[in-house]
């Protein structure tokens, strides 16, 4: 059974910083890609950031490029979110996602399998 586990969300002012974990058990991401994802009330669920587990590859939606870094430690089977800088807008429960794919998806549809989700939230 795949489980991801998110943490590290919170409360924090703007121009603050985060830095969430999603822990993989289950299964061995080596081939995985690794996405985060978020969700603000009432707004659908969008791509944030993603990196190919074997490559390092990573993508950035426009949005968070130069505040947000993607990492992973393959010995710990976990993904790292670092968010800087962070801004009211930001403000939404982040889902860590794994796909077995090779190529980065961009849509939530070409995740498998998803964690419970961490709520950041970003005081002005």
């Amino acid at each position: 059974q795949v489980q991801l586990v998110e943490s590290g969300g919170g409360l924090v002012q703007a121009g603050g910083s985060l830095r969430l974990s999603c822990a993989a058990s289950g299964r061995t991401f080596s081939r995985y890609v690794m996405g985060w994802f978020r969700q603000a009330l009432g707004k659908e669920r969008e791509f944030v950031a993603a990196i190919r587990w074997s490559g390092g590859s990573t993508y950035y939606r426009d949005s968070v490029k130069g505040r947000f870094t993607i990492s992973r430690d393959n010995a710990k089977n976990t993904v790292y979110l670092q968010m800087n800088s962070l801004k009211p807008e930001d403000t939404a429960i982040y889902y860590c996602a794994a796909d077995p794919g090779v190529v980065i998806g961009l849509t939530p549809n070409e995740y498998d399998h998803w964690g419970q989700g961490t709520q950041v939230t970003v005081s002005s």
